[in-house]
């Protein structure tokens, strides 16, 4: 029930049922020539009224109570012969309650209507009504449904402070001039449905608690909702924004749909707080689109959309997935610094201009998209999944180390991902990319998945990019030890080592839809990426992918020969591919040990030959001829581990090393081992050398 004011109205009114508790009673204005309004009017005089009235006259009922059935005869009074329907001038009923339906339909008011203050305790009908002046309904009250559809407002319609607590149809409503809704509370639904709005259409700090349904609606001026409310789903599908739009600080409680929605002009949603799902699929934003400080808490869907001028989302927070799926930026783009505590999906989308994405996310997600200019991808915590993109021009994925700073100095909150690990960024697939204008810089390389990736060798690796580690410790493989080297592996070696039968712990298995690649395709990748690191004055670094390379063609029972296959397990067994110095060493001291232990027991004589000179003296006398001869060294007998003797075997072996003769008398035997060792030994020393060399030259 409605209490009245205190207060007397400004205007003349009736008194009638004047209370006690209501000291002021009635305030309906005066009949013209009366003393009480029309609802408390004699009988004879109220007819008399009537009877006077014409179609088009001005009406002040301002105050008046109406029952359904007064309202009737008022507007049968009014009915234009013509066409059968109510014409009014001027209508003034502010203040004025209707009980029951009030039936406007089709009502035409040739002036000002004003139902400022109104109360209607039943339906409002005001279907097909045209309003040919301003429509004041400020601050009235709709206590059932409030039926609008068709209605035609050719002047301003203001709405400004007024309450709806049934249904609000405005379905296929045209507004000429200016609507003004701010502050109006829609309790239940609010359906504007093709609505058209050729001016300014207001909701500023409006109150929508029921489903707002504006499909298919065309606002060809400016629509403002700041600071709007809407408690319940917000449909905006296929609806048409030619002017500004702004939705900054507006809530939307539950879903907001604005799927194939157009923005012909600047889109503001700064600020705004969206609940539940945001549905912008398909959507068209044909000048700038703002998102700035934005709060999606469910999912925020922009699939299909088509951004055609500049497009930010500074500050926005995405909690649940960003979908971004073949979405179209066809200008340039700063789509960050913003968070997301999900997933960001760009799958599909084209860059046409320049592009910053400053993203603090838990996964971004970028297959198949198409870059046709310059990108810079500034992420922190994100897992980046980059398989099959598309770009012409270098683009570059780097890791920020500290949070995103915004324009005004303040860091970008990241609350959202205060449950992550860490804020490394890890990139998951470049496969089917061509990597020819491909920067990474301080990326996490552990898991991702290079094969299939073109021109992989002009990949420009900056800062500290990591791959995974080879298993450390000595594993046991069935019997035998199983000890391997320390080096940068990648993320298919794991997964084919993982998959072999006799695989030891310490091999990451490949991940369900990831695939098994074997030592044929790996080869060229780890060659590829070997390149990268030498064309980049990396040459330590490109060690490790030389050792994985051979490693592959060690293992390739496809396209490496039995043949092939023997000489590099020998290189590998002996020096690590010419990559381990410590193992070429070790086996150069055991060879020097061998070879001593054998001159010593077989190869130095048991004593030094001495030299013998025999000649004959001529019986006459005359010149004396002598031969000067070496007895053949003998094999040695008795102790042969003297300390003379390891003295004498180590000189020799020594110079071997450096492929030198010692010039020592050595038994046949000896003379063999010393070949021997004169071949091998600086063969292996040479190894040891050229270990250390990869592993320090620039």
């Amino acid at each position: 029930m409605t209490h009245p004011s205190p207060e007397p109205p400004p205007w003349p009114h009736c008194s009638h049922g004047t209370t006690p508790e209501d000291p002021v009673g009635c305030r309906g204005i005066h009949i013209p020539g009366q003393t009480a309004c029309l609802a408390h009017l004699a009988d004879t005089d109220r007819d008399a009224y009537l009877s006077s009235l014409a179609s088009g006259t001005d009406i002040d009922h301002r105050g008046t109570p109406f029952t359904q059935d007064l309202l009737n005869r008022l507007l049968d009074a009014l009915r234009d012969p013509t066409t059968g329907h109510p014409r009014l001038g001027g209508a003034r009923f502010g203040a004025a309650t209707f009980e029951g339906t009030a039936g406007f339909e089709s009502a035409t008011f040739e002036g000002t209507a004003r139902f400022e203050s109104a109360t209607f305790e039943g339906t409002a009908r005001f279907e097909s009504a045209t309003f040919k002046d301003t429509a004041r309904f400020e601050s009235a009250t709709f206590k059932d449904t409030a039926r609008f559809r068709l209605a035609t407002f050719e002047g301003d319609a203001g709405f400004g402070l007024a309450t709806f607590e049934g249904t609000a149809w405005f379905e296929s409503a045209a507004f000429t001039g200016d609507a003004w809704f701010e502050s109006a509370t829609f309790k239940s639904d609010a359906v504007f449905v093709s609505a058209t709005f050729k001016d300014i259409a207001v909701f500023v700090s409006a109150a929508l608690e029921g489903t707002a349904r504006f499909g298919s609606a065309i606002f060809e001026g400016t629509a403002v909702f700041v600071s709007a409310t809407f408690k319940s789903d917000a449909g905006f599908v296929s609806a048409t924004f030619k002017g500004d739009t702004g939705f900054e600080s507006a809530t939307f409680g539950n879903d907001a749909r604005f799927e194939s929605a157009t923005f012909k002009s600047d889109a503001w949603f700064e600020s705004a707080i969206f609940e539940g799902t945001a549905g912008f699929e398909s959507a068209t934003f044909e000048n700038d689109a703002r998102f700035r400080s934005a709060t999606f808490k469910g999912t925020a869907g922009f699939e299909s959309a088509t951004f055609e001028g500049d497009t930010g989302f500074e500050s926005a927070t995405f909690k649940g997935t960003a979908g971004f799926v073949e979405t179209v930026f066809e200008r340039s783009a700063s789509l960050g610094p913003l968070v997301c505590a999900g997933r960001v999906m760009l799958s599909g989308a084209v860059f046409g201009g320049p592009v910053t994405l400053s993203f603090a996310a838990r996964r971004l997600e970028c297959r198949r998209t198409r870059w046709s200019s310059t990108a810079e991808l500034r992420l922190r915590y994100a897992t980046v999944d980059f398989a099959h993109a598309v770009f012409e021009y270098p683009l570059t994925i780097a890791a920020e180390a500290d949070p995103f700073v915004l324009a005004n100095g303040r860091p970008v909150e990241e609350q959202a991902l205060a449950g992550a690990p860490d804020a490394t960024v890890r990139l998951a697939s470049l496969r089917g990319v061509d990597a020819a204008h491909l920067v990474l810089a301080d990326v996490n390389l552990s898991g991702c998945l290079f094969t299939g990736t073109v021109h992989l060798d002009q990949l420009r690796l900056e800062g500290t990019c990591s791959f995974s580690k080879a298993p450390s410790r000595t594993h046991r493989q069935r019997w035998r030890p199983v000890r391997f080297t320390q080096r940068r592996t990648l993320a298919e070696e794991h997964h084919w080592r993982a998959s072999q039968p006799a695989a030891v712990r310490g091999w990451n298995v490949a991940v369900f839809g990831t695939g098994h690649i074997g030592p044929t395709k790996l080869a060229p990748v780890y060659r590829a990426l070997r390149k990268a690191f030498e064309d980049g004055k990396n040459e330590p670094g490109a060690a490790d992918f030389y050792y994985g390379e051979m490693e592959m063609r060690r293992h390739d029972r496809t396209g490496t020969t039995r043949a092939e296959r023997g000489l590099l397990h020998g290189y590998w067994l002996l020096s690590g591919y010419g990559l381990r110095a410590s193992r070429a060493l070790g086996w150069l001291a055991a060879a020097m040990l061998v070879t001593i232990v054998l001159l010593m027991g077989f190869g130095l004589p048991k004593d030094n030959p001495k030299q013998e000179a025999t000649g004959t003296v001529p019986p006459n006398g005359g010149r004396v001829t002598f031969e000067i001869d070496k007895a053949d060294p003998q094999n040695p007998t008795g102790n042969r581990f003297t300390g003379e003797r390891f003295e004498k075997a180590l000189n020799v072996t020594l110079n071997s090393v450096v492929f030198r003769s010692s010039g020592q008398d050595l038994t046949t035997t000896g003379t063999y081992i010393e070949m021997a060792s004169r071949v091998t030994e600086p063969v292996l020393l040479g190894l040891a050398v050229l270990a250390v060399r990869n592993r320090v030259k620039r």
